[in-house]
């Protein structure tokens, strides 16, 4: 069967778009609640199943801007069907293990599906009207709010009545209908970057990646200030260094240092690294607060199921207000709209550090939250493609997630590792390890308010960066001080 060469309508594309982040959200969040019943089935420990979320993120930090940038060259639909192939790959590997290595490997494979949201942006600037692109990436990234907050709900029950193999059957259905609609349906790209793909620049930016992902996640077990964290530490920055400065020169770079610096880019990388902090680490650590036994003194002995509940309302409200961010922003603008998201989760991590002890303070605090990274979220998402221009659409939006990736994986390092260096004989942690979590939430978050002021008026900036970004050779070369690097 031949692929159509018409360009399908673009509600069409669009629903094929959802599909494929609803499947990727599913399986990014289902894994959370979970993990205690695959520590159990595959008869590892604690430390080692961890590495189920680390093994992921630190694929997906990796691959997510290298996909990013070979759609923005080959083509976005052509790496949407790739990035939902290796969700799939991932899944049927994860769905078959019967050990920890096998589990691992296949998280590794679907780490490179990270890119699928970054090149579904992409492909919404590409085919939708102007008026209708930033209701679009709303209702986006408001599915992949409420997709992460359903895996959440239904991790609890599958793995119950189940086996922790079917968080990734299920899912994979989605994802194999989603990939051959996607063939059959989404159109080719219209808007391509020419040029080739930095290899070196992608091993460095691994390497860096790697060095300081690594350190974070095990930096609670290994300790803070132990040589071996040092020293990974040591590496990712000058890693760093180095990775920015072959970009700079580069002719090809793999992430435009110049895109980078522009103030409407790192800005809103800078919001969504913070966001990210205190989403991961909400994650980490407020299900267990939650199924804490009440003879401890504090928490509400809930189940895995059951804590899900508590935080239903995060989960609702944060696609209501994800969906019609789109609209909020058109109407007062994404910078307004982002500072009331980032006030909004700044107020719901502060109520949860000052009151905890009752269900209505979770459910207040997680209908704060929930409107917050709502609204935040999808301006963050609009802002990035406004930005930008239509060839850099692909790497910025898959950098700006890749930035809150690398956040969160370090808060969630950072609050574990608050919570455990409170144990007590028992094994159960004092109430003051997860207040003080809550705390370096709330000052994450208060940090993201502030950072969202510098964020600029997206119409005045628009111009600017494609000055910035579109330099000549010439310039280049005097910038970089005479020497291109190919």
């Amino acid at each position: 069967m031949e692929k159509s060469l018409e360009r399908a309508d673009y509600r069409v594309t669009f629903a094929v778009v959802l599909l494929g982040v609803m499947a990727y959200a599913l399986l990014l969040s289902m894994i959370f609640p979970a993990l205690p019943a695959i520590q159990a089935a595959l008869h590892t420990t604690q430390s080692a199943v961890t590495w189920v979320l680390t093994a992921y993120l630190l694929s997906a930090a990796i691959c997510t801007p290298i996909i990013g940038r070979i759609g923005d060259k080959v083509g976005k639909e052509r790496m949407f069907v790739v990035a939902l192939g290796a969700l799939g790959v991932g899944s049927v590997v994860a769905g078959l293990s019967t050990n920890i290595e096998v589990l691992l490997l296949g998280r590794v494979i679907q780490g490179i599906g990270g890119g699928v949201l970054p090149l579904a942006f992409g492909i919404i600037r590409d085919e939708f009207p102007e008026d209708k692109v930033g209701s679009a990436v709303g209702l986006a990234s408001a599915l992949l709010a409420v997709g992460s907050g359903i895996g959440i709900l239904i991790a609890g029950p599958i793995v119950t009545h189940l086996n922790f193999h079917w968080l990734f059957w299920l899912p994979l259905v989605m994802i194999v209908i989603s990939a051959a609609m996607a063939y059959f349906f989404v159109p080719e790209s219209p808007v391509r970057t020419p040029g080739k793909i930095n290899w070196v620049a992608a091993i460095l930016l691994s390497v860096w990646l790697v060095a300081l992902l690594v350190g974070v996640s095990k930096a609670p077990s290994w300790g803070w200030g132990a040589p071996s964290t040092l020293l990974l530490f040591a590496v990712a920055g000058i890693f760093i260094v180095i990775w920015v400065v072959f970009e700079w020169r580069s002719l090809n770079p793999l992430i435009d240092m110049r895109m980078m610096r522009a103030r409407p880019v790192w800005t809103s990388n800078l919001v969504a690294f913070l966001i990210g902090i205190g989403m991961y680490s909400s994650g980490a650590v407020l299900p267990a607060f939650l199924q804490t036994p009440r003879s401890a003194g504090y928490g509400f002995g809930a189940t895995i199921a059951g804590s899900s509940i508590y935080l239903l309302p995060q989960t609702a409200l944060m696609f209501v207000f994800g969906l019609f961010s789109g609209p909020i922003s058109n109407r007062i603008g994404s910078k307004t709209t982002l500072l009331i998201g980032t006030s909004s989760s700044a107020m719901g991590y502060v109520i949860l550090t000052v009151a905890h002890g009752h269900a209505y303070d979770i459910v207040i605090s997680g209908a704060l939250l929930g409107m917050g990274v709502g609204l935040a979220f999808s301006a963050l998402a609009h802002l990035i493609v406004q930005a930008v221009p239509d060839t850099q659409t692909g790497v910025a939006s898959g950098m700006n997630a890749n930035i809150r990736t690398i956040g969160g994986a370090m808060g969630a390092a950072i609050v574990s590792s608050i919570v455990a260096a409170t144990l007590v004989a028992t094994g159960m942690p004092k109430e003051i390890g997860y207040t003080m979590s809550f705390g370096f939430m709330a000052v994450a978050a208060i940090g993201g308010v502030l950072a969202s002021l510098l964020v600029p008026t997206p119409s005045r900036e628009a111009d600017q960066i494609d000055e910035r970004v579109h330099i000549t050779h010439a310039e280049l070369a005097v910038v970089a001080g005479g020497t291109i690097v190919e």
